[in-house]
């Protein structure tokens, strides 16, 4: 039986909300990541397990500071003190995406150490673990300079060279497969995009066809008995109740709010013959996400029970109660009534939420108002035709129309008698 752990999107770097530690002179969001990885490996050693494989993303950029690699390095050496071999897949906010460049994760690759093995190219890994030996084929975040274009593809456009890869790399996954041992346990691990894989957060507002896009089917084929990726942030197995499975462990950490409802963390693979795979997700310690999303009612709809506070803040107030805010990030958003002004007491709000980490906003919406449409009228009307067009404009004359137009004809003749007289 082996049994590993599959994890990927670490994301050292994304620092969208919080502050500077005082302890530790690190921004708080990096240690949320860095403390998601560390309850990561903990169980890893705490499970023996034969080794360690990281499906890409190790950063938010290709050019990480000195302190994201020292806490990631950190982090990745507790395996090494353990004799747990790391597998790490290059993903495409690791790659420089430049011609000779070094990736973000190569200096793992240079140590002069065993027990790290930096995938940057497609490759076939022999890994004998203390439990028996495991075929993986490691695909890397598919590009240019990962996969050979061929002369007739030179010149043609981006989205037929993204075509051009993509087919290319299932043919590659196919080949690599044929050279397998099939008594022999085997898994894929790859950074890719899958096209039944749901995006999610900041994912979305990413352009989907510039991913160079498989199916599961040239995925989940014989002899591999696991799929391991990266790329998704949502947890996710696109082939459940089927061998293999194809599974995103998703994101350690929350990234931004569209992540705010997910459940974070990495799986726990265990193979105990060919096919007789199984794997667990196991939640990772994150930090909370709460937005509040608030319709206020009006001055007339609401009992302030007699309390200091405008009915406005009072309503954003109850509602935060209801809320757990103790270190969360935190987003509040609420609607005005129509034709009432925002009086909302900013201050009463942050000082109620100081136990909060971060306060991201506080936003105001005002409904627009419903503006009536006004009659169009010409010359050529007469005072009957025109009083007419007025009052059907008026829901709440227009029962009465035919009533005041006739009262207001006679005020009009009273009128005109009037100026005859004078």
């Amino acid at each position: 039986m082996i049994n590993f752990i599959h994890t990927a999107d670490i994301h050292f770097g994304v620092e969208n909300y919080g502050k500077i530690d005082p302890k530790t002179g690190i921004h708080t969001r990096l240690l949320d990541f860095e403390r998601a990885l560390n309850f990561c490996i903990d169980y890893t050693i705490a499970q023996n397990a034969d080794f360690f494989i990281f499906t890409g993303d190790a950063y938010k950029t290709a050019n990480p500071s000195p302190t994201q690699q020292k806490l990631l390095m950190r982090c990745l050496f507790r395996l090494y003190k353990h004799n747990i071999p790391v597998i790490i897949i290059v993903g495409n906010h690791d790659h420089p995406l430049s011609f000779g460049k070094a990736n973000s994760l190569d200096i793992f690759g240079n140590l002069p150490i065993d027990g790290f093995h930096v995938v940057s190219k497609p490759q076939i890994i022999n890994l004998n673990t203390k439990n028996g030996p495991i075929q993986i084929v490691g695909i890397p975040w598919p590009t240019r300079n990962t996969v050979t274009l061929s002369d007739q593809q030179i010149f043609k456009s981006a989205s037929d060279i993204t075509d051009y890869i993509a087919n290319m790399v299932g043919k590659l996954i196919a080949h690599f497969a044929s050279q397998l041992d099939p008594n022999l346990p085997a898994i894929l691990g790859g950074h890719l995009t899958v096209s039944s894989g749901i995006f999610s957060g900041s994912e979305k507002r990413a352009i989907y066809g510039t991913d160079p896009v498989l199916l599961p089917s040239q995925l989940a084929i014989a002899p591999f008995d696991y799929v391991a990726l990266g790329h998704l942030h949502r947890y996710q197995d696109l082939n459940a109740g089927n061998h293999p499975a194809i599974v995103y462990a998703g994101s350690i950490e929350r990234v931004d709010f569209g992540e705010r409802k997910e459940d974070k963390g990495f799986c726990h693979v265990t193979i105990t013959d060919k096919q007789h795979t199984s794997h667990q997700f196991i939640k990772t310690p994150t930090r909370p996400f709460i937005q509040i999303d608030l319709v206020l009612k009006s001055v007339d709809q609401v009992n302030t029970n007699g309390s200091h506070h405008n009915h406005q803040t009072l309503q954003i107030l109850n509602e935060l109660k209801k809320h757990a805010l103790v270190g969360a990030v935190l987003k509040i958003k609420y609607e005005l009534p129509e034709q009432e002004t925002d009086i909302v007491n900013l201050k009463t709000l942050q000082l109620a939420c100081s136990d909060a980490m971060h306060i991201v906003s506080i936003i105001g919406i005002h409904k627009p108002q419903t503006r009536a449409v006004r009659t169009s009228m010409k010359n050529s009307h007469d005072l009957p035709d025109m009083l007419k067009h007025y009052f059907n404009q008026k829901p709440e004359l227009k029962t009465r129309a035919d009533q005041l137009i006739d009262l207001a004809l006679k005020l009009a003749q009273d009128l005109q008698q009037n100026e005859c007289e004078d």
